[in-house]
């Protein structure tokens, strides 16, 4: 069996959206001749935990850990946060609107710590990776990022050794969506864009997780990028307990930002809960992770707030059960830059929860085609208040004569070991003498 190196910073414990990729692909690579090694930090700052997640993981497998020193009591220190306090990977505030520590904190983060936080691994990991190498050869190696730190790990140990390197890009890089609030100088901007070309110009293969998101690679760097989503695992979705018509629960999972929040949505249920009983009796609005102040404001000020039930986070099985209790799930697309791109790895659990799926969002974006293809959902644009409120009323309608359902067609082209088959393919393609 050939071997595969993985180098990334998101391994169980760790819960959030940032393990669930390669733990997938891990748990299922063995089916199709390879055997992932892991290479991971020992003492990482996690901004969630989730032990539910170490089920997935492989019998025998191995896993290498070395110690990371993270800049994260500096940022605390700045940002008045407590020593036991979780950084949030993005931009989100729960409890107040950034002041000056939090904006000077951003820009110490985008113009010191380059490419990110996690940097102060590269050089003790490539140290360790090369000589841990000589003695215990793989085949091939992926990094995964972000933290984009991943890709230079794997960049300086391509340097020092001919390994088929795998680049994956679960988000961009300087295509990021918070890429311009980093507060970057022109120094720390070039830098930036420099290591990025570098990486793409380096490895042996790339991948991304959208197909918009490709072509904006391709943009920067005349290579071919190639696509391969997130997914689902159907053995996460066994024994979830049933959809009743009790409650007309409309669900988000996962961060809800600032950028995401969807202004419109509110307002077009502050009026139906105004104006029609069904909504006034029915409604509950639950967000399960970490929600921005600006949300549960935007919520209050329609009238909302009363019917809202937040939950600041819950093992990914437990988050599961909820989202399939719902009438309806919420999916609303960051506004911001590179919407186009955008396919949130919780858009392939709503498809495999079999509820409708309601996107907040650009009709042209690689979103709202997977939600077309698969007739999940529906399409609502961010302004466009009036086709919310109609869907929401058709919505009740169903829900009222318990036929609420959504059609899920096409949708086992995304699960997870089929899309690791297709890795297995990529990777024998990498290594063939």
């Amino acid at each position: 069996m050939k071997r595969v190196l993985i180098i990334t910073y998101y391994w169980p414990p760790s819960g959030g959206a940032g393990v669930q990729r390669w733990l997938k692909f891990s748990k299922y690579l063995r089916n199709f001749g390879w055997e992932p090694v892991i290479y991971t930090p020992e003492n990482p700052e996690y901004p969630g935990q989730d032990s539910s997640l170490e089920k997935d993981i492989p019998e025998k497998i191995t896993v290498l850990k070395t110690k990371i020193w993270e800049p994260y009591l500096l940022y605390k220190f700045f940002t008045g946060r407590k020593k036991h306090e979780k950084v949030q990977a993005g931009f989100i505030s729960e409890h107040k609107k950034p002041g000056m520590a939090e904006c000077m904190a951003t820009w110490l983060r985008g113009n010191f710590f380059i490419p990110d936080a996690r940097r102060f691994w590269i050089r003790p990991s490539i140290r360790f990776l090369t000589q841990w190498l000589k003695e215990n050869p793989v085949d091939a190696m992926v990094s995964t990022g972000p933290p984009h730190s991943m890709h230079l790990i794997a960049l300086g140990i391509k340097k020092k050794t001919s390994i088929p390197w795998l680049a994956d890009f679960r988000d961009p890089w300087t295509q990021i969506d918070f890429f311009d609030k980093l507060m970057l100088t022109p120094w720390a901007d070039r830098k930036h864009k420099k290591l990025e070309k570098e990486v793409l110009s380096h490895a042996d293969r790339v991948l991304i997780v959208s197909s918009n998101w490709a072509k904006d690679l391709e943009s920067l760097f005349p290579r071919e990028i190639e696509v391969l989503t997130n997914g689902f695992d159907p053995h996460d979705f066994e024994n979830l307990p049933a959809f009743e018509y009790r409650k007309f629960i409309i669900t988000h999972l996962g961060s809800l930002n600032a950028d995401r929040n969807p202004h419109q949505l509110w307002k077009a249920l502050g009026k139906l809960v105004r104006e029609d009983e069904f909504f006034q009796k029915n409604l509950l609005i639950r967000l399960i992770g970490k929600t921005d102040i600006s949300v549960m404001e935007a919520l209050q000020g329609n009238g909302l707030g009363s019917f809202v039930d937040r939950i600041d986070y819950l093992p990914h099985d437990e988050a599961l059960a909820k989202a399939s209790r719902s009438a309806l799930l919420l999916l609303p697309i960051n506004d911001t830059p590179n919407v186009m791109g955008i396919t949130p790895g919780k858009l392939y659990e709503y498809l495999a929860l079999r509820r409708p799926v309601l996107v907040i969002g650009p009709e042209g974006g690689d979103t709202a085609r997977i939600i077309r293809d698969t007739q999940s959902g529906d399409i609502a644009g961010f302004s466009d208040q009036e086709k919310m409120r109609k869907l929401l009323t058709d919505y009740a309608e169903g829900f009222r004569k318990g036929s609420l359902a959504a059609g899920n067609t096409g949708t086992e082209r995304y699960s997870r070991e089929r899309l690791t088959k297709i890795l297995a393919g990529i990777l024998d393609q990498m290594t063939e003498k």
